[in-house]
């Protein structure tokens, strides 16, 4: 008695088909990672949208953060307020409150 019978018995055809599917899907998942981490490092180092070299606040204003959008950038002030800039002129569109008062 053989305690390890020799099998020469190709594979049925359904486990053929097995294998090379995660095979295939195995390929595809590691081709798209490289192309997620491609886009990143491509996206990452883009250069950084133009600013002002300088904004002027109103008197008395300090800023303590600072956001953008495509056509526009805020300046969070001291005063609780957001100054909402248009970002080809560096004229101030808007003013917003933040806080009840």
């Amino acid at each position: 008695m053989d305690p390890m019978p020799e099998n020469d018995a190709p594979l049925p055809p359904q486990i053929v088909f097995l294998k090379r599917l995660v095979t295939v899907l195995s390929v595809v998942m590691i081709a798209g990672f490289l192309v997620l981490i491609a886009a990143l490092v491509i996206r990452l180092n883009a250069d950084p949208l133009p600013l002002p070299e300088r904004i002027t606040l109103p008197d008395g204003a300090a800023a303590q953060a600072f956001t953008q959008g495509d056509d526009w950038f805020a300046v969070v002030t001291s005063q609780n307020e957001i100054l909402i800039f248009d970002r080809a002129t560096s004229q101030l569109q808007q003013r917003v409150m933040i806080g009840a008062e």
